[in-house]
C-alpha cells in the first residue's frame, strides 16, 4: 500500500501523547559523528483485521560508538523501529539514513541478534554459522573467512566449542555466537532485539557483562532493544524513552558513566526513577 494511502488510514494519535519533540537538523548536514538518523519515523503494518500504527513521527540520531538504547513497554513500537533501521519495514511516514544514505533494504553494514535462540543454522557447527554470513556477502577474501571467524570466537571465549552444534549449546552460548558472527562482518551498526530476553537473571547479566567488554575492546556502533530499565542502564551510554503504543519519543537521556558498577548508586537510582515517571506515571496505561 503507498504510504499516502497508509497516511490517509490514520488516526493521529498527539492528542493522547505528548507533544512531538523538536525536528533535528536534516542529517546530510549533521556533524560526521552522527552515522544513524531517523527524522520523523511512523510505522505501520497490517493485520488481517486493520491497520496497525506502531510509531508515531519519532526521531533521533545515533553517533559513532554509541551503546544507543530503545526503551519502553511492550508494544511502543521498539522492534519495529529495529526493523525498519535493518531494512525490512519502510516507514510510511519519514525517513532513515545511515552514514547519509537512506536505509531502503537490509545490508550486512547492518547486523541483527534476535532474542531467539533459533537464529543459528541447526546444520552448521559454531565455526561454520560465524563464517556463512562471510561467505555469502563476499566482503572478505576467502583466505581469510576462517581466521576472522576463529578471532571473534576467541573473543566471546568459545574456542573450545568451534566445532558443536547449536543443540549442544545453552541459551547463552548460542546469543554468543550469534554476537560473534555479528561482529565478524564488521557492520556500522550493531542491532540487538532484546537478546537476552529469554535467559535466566544470572545469565542475562553475565551475558551484559560480555557485551560491555567486547564494545570496550572494539567500540563498535549498537541500536539495542529493551523493556528493562535496569538493562538500558547498564547497556546505555544514551537512552530513547518511548510512551506506550503507539511510541513516541517521551525523553533522550544521558546514561554515560553507568554500567553494572552503578547499580547501587544514586544516579542510577534516580535515572531509574525518572524513567519509571515518564513510563508509569503518565495518565496513561502501561502495556508491559
Amino acid at each position: 500500500m503507498p504510504a499516502a494511502a497508509l497516511r490517509s488510514e490514520l488516526n493521529d494519535p498527539t492528542d493522547m501523547l505528548m507533544t512531538t519533540p523538536a525536528r533535528p537538523a536534516d542529517p546530510t548536514t549533521a556533524a560526521s559523528e552522527v552515522l544513524l538518523s531517523a527524522r520523523d519515523v511512523t510505522l505501520q503494518y497490517k493485520t488481517p483485521d486493520h491497520l496497525v500504527t506502531a510509531t508515531w513521527r519519532v526521531s533521533f540520531d545515533v553517533h559513532v560508538g554509541d551503546r544507543f538504547v530503545l526503551l519502553g513497554p511492550s508494544g511502543c513500537g521498539k522492534s519495529t523501529l529495529l526493523k525498519c533501521v535493518g531494512g525490512f519495514l519502510p516507514p510510511a511516514e519519514g525517513r532513515v539514513w545511515l552514514a547519509n544514505k537512506e536505509i531502503t533494504e537490509p545490508g550486512p553494514d547492518r547486523m541483527m541478534v534476535f532474542q531467539e535462540f533459533d537464529q543459528l543454522l541447526p546444520w552448521k557447527t559454531v565455526l561454520e554459522n560465524v563464517m556463512y554470513p562471510m561467505q555469502v556477502s563476499r566482503r572478505f577474501p576467502k583466505s581469510e573467512i576462517r581466521s576472522r571467524a576463529l578471532q571473534c570466537i576467541e573473543k566471546i571465549n568459545l574456542a573450545k566449542f568451534t566445532d558443536a552444534y547449536p543443540h549442544m549449546l545453552s541459551g547463552g552460548m548460542k546469543q554468543r555466537v550469534a554476537i560473534a558472527r555479528a561482529l565478524a562482518m564488521e557492520p556500522a551498526m550493531l542491532l540487538m532485539d532484546e537478546p537476552f530476553a529469554s535467559l535466566d537473571a544470572l545469565t542475562r547479566r553475565a551475558m551484559q557483562l560480555e557485551v560491555l567488554r567486547l564494545w570496550d575492546e572494539t567500540a563498535f556502533t549498537m541500536l539495542f532493544v529493551t523493556h528493562s530499565i535496569e538493562e538500558a542502564l547498564i547497556i546505555g551510554t544514551r537512552i530513547l524513552v518511548l510512551s506506550p503504543h503507539p511510541g513516541q519519543v517521551r525523553a533522550e537521556l544521558d546514561a554515560t558513566g553507568l554500567g553494572p558498577d552503578a547499580v547501587s548508586t544514586r544516579k542510577f537510582q534516580d535515572l531509574q526513577r525518572e524513567i519509571e515517571d515518564m513510563l508509569f506515571n503518565s495518565g496513561e496505561p502501561a502495556h508491559d
